[in-house]
Parts: structure tokens; sequence; C-alpha cells
């Protein structure tokens, strides 16, 4: 820790660092799920250094070999009771609700660009403000817009690469590149950034205008949706298992038709209301939530042949 401590410093120095520092920084702080143990080092620099103080860190920690790690809003990840070693950068700070709105000559299409720290459902209740439509289908969602683009999250149908015009990233030789979304580049929940040590930075969306008030109806309808489902009930990671098409059936029916709903290991449980979210009641440990979501996935298989694949990332030290 004093070898980190010390590299922190001489980073931080060099780049006047203004922001959040912590050491042994409760992980639990900073995900959906409220469970996680210790970063070692805890980083959000402020919006207006986070570019150039990124660039500096990443580069930096590769060459000493530090990991790092990009938080977003910690919305799909179950980190490990013993934390994660190394660095935690979030990029919350990083966020700006609208970055750029243009309309291309000749076109319906309307263009815009917002930074990956921003909340998802900020986003989407600020685009209604502007009778823009496309995202609706993102209304509840928890997240930040670079992690729902990193995983190309799914729900109601559509996914975030049907609208996905660019992504601005800080590649590998920390360079500053914008990527056309190719649709042969994305799969179900899947991105061709999951292959690489890229730091997204800002995305920008194809939408349309539309009638603001429909626009309001259908959020309205998929956040009802999502409480009824009782995504908001205790703190959870959204679904626990991806869906496939070839089960013949939503995953969570099948969990459901198994008798597992309200099923649990020591603090964590399957929704009474729906098979495929698992909830923390109040002090479910990392891996609580592991030994369930294991013990689901080995009776779906036994009982009917299928291998659930976990949508929930595990972070840290397992």
């Amino acid at each position: 820790m004093e070898t980190l401590s010390k590299f922190i410093e001489k980073i931080n120095t060099e780049e006047k660092f203004s922001g959040v520092l912590h050491y042994e920084r409760p992980m639990s702080f900073h995900t959906s799920f409220k469970i996680g143990g210790n970063a070692d080092v805890y980083l959000r620099p402020d919006k207006d250094i986070f570019l150039d103080y990124s660039r500096k860190l990443l580069l930096e920690a590769k060459k000493e070999g530090i990991p790092v790690f990009i938080l977003g809003a910690g919305a799909n990840i179950l980190v490990s009771d013993k934390g994660i070693r190394g660095i935690v950068l979030d990029t919350g700070s990083y966020e700006g609700i609208i970055g750029e709105i243009k309309q291309p000559s000749g076109e319906e299409t309307i263009e815009v660009k917002v930074l990956s720290g921003t909340g998802v459902d900020a986003f989407v209740d600020k685009l209604s403000s502007f009778s823009l439509s496309g995202m609706e289908f993102l209304a509840g969602m928890p997240g930040s817009i670079g992690g729902a683009v990193w995983m190309n999250a799914r729900c109601y149908g559509k996914s975030i690469s049907d609208v996905l015009l660019e992504t601005e990233i800080l590649d590998e030789e920390f360079r500053i590149k914008t990527i056309p979304a190719l649709k042969e580049d994305f799969d179900y929940k899947k991105s061709p950034f999951q292959a690489k040590e890229n730091l997204i930075l800002s995305a920008s969306f194809s939408l349309q205008h539309a009638d603001r008030g429909d626009i309001l109806d259908l959020m309205g309808f998929n956040r009802q949706d999502r409480r009824e489902k009782g995504h908001f009930r205790h703190p959870s990671a959204g679904s626990a298992f991806k869906n496939n098409g070839d089960f013949g059936e939503p995953t969570g029916k099948i969990i459901d038709d198994l008798g597992l709903k309200g099923f649990s290991i020591g603090g964590a449980m399957v929704s009474p209301l729906h098979g495929n979210i698992v909830f923390n009641t109040g002090d479910a440990g990392a891996i609580d939530v592991k030994k369930l979501l294991d013990e689901v996935a080995r009776r779906v298989k036994e009982e009917r042949g299928f291998t659930l694949e976990s949508e929930i990332l595990f972070i840290g030290e397992w």
C-alpha cells in the first residue's frame, strides 16, 4: 500500500489533482447491490481534469503494472467481499446530461452526444424535455451511459446499439478515438469494448422528435413494469442472468417454474416477484449472492439442461 500511495501522490502532484480520493474505500458505497469490500484506492477526478488526469493515470499505471478498474454507476457488478486491489477510477464526475444536439442537413434524425459518466435514467429524462424519442426503453434503468454502451444494455426488445452512432474512447495507446457503431460489432449484451482496455468518454445517439406525451407515457410504462418486477424493492443489479433464445422462454420464467422465487442463501434472495432478479435483503455479503447465483444456475442445469450465463460481472478478488 505504501508503494501505491506514493504512486498516487506522484500522479496527483504532477496533474494537480482535484476531486475525491480515498484509501481503503468500501465499494458497498458505490454499487447498486450495496455490497463490496475495500478498494485499495478510490479516485473520482473532477470533471475539468478528468480526461487529462485519467490519461496520465492509466498510462503510468500500465507502466507500473498497477491494475485500474473503471467504475461507472456500479449497477451491473458484484464486488468481492475481499475488495479490489489497485485503483478504482470512478467516471461519475465525468457527466453532462446533454453534451451536443445537432440535426444533419436534410436528415430527420437528431444526433445527441453525452458524456460517459451521465446516469442513464437522468439522460432519458432530459431527452424527454426536448421531445426526443428513441431511448425510452432505458427509463428507470440504473447505471451510466458508459456502462450501458459497454454492456450494450438491452430491455423491452431494444438495445443501445440500435440507436448508437459512435463512441469516443481513450484507446489502449491512450489516444482519443471515435469509433463508429457498426451493427456487426454488437450482439445481445455484447459490445466490442468488452474485449479491449478502453475508457469510454462519450457516446452519440440517433434519435427522433416525437410527441412528448407519448414519450412520457412509454417511459412511465417501463418504469412501472420495473417496479412491479421488484427492481427497486431491495438493492440489486437488475437481471441476474442473460436470456437465451435457444431456451424457448425467458430465463426468469424458467427460474420461476422451478419454484425458486423467494429462495435465499444468507442475506441474498431471489425476488419473490421475478425469478431473474436477486436481492441483497440488507445484510448479504458478496459470497451469499455468488452462492445463490451458482445454486440457481446448478438447478436450472440439472432440471432443464440449460447453462445460464451470468449478466452480473464479478469484480475484485474472488
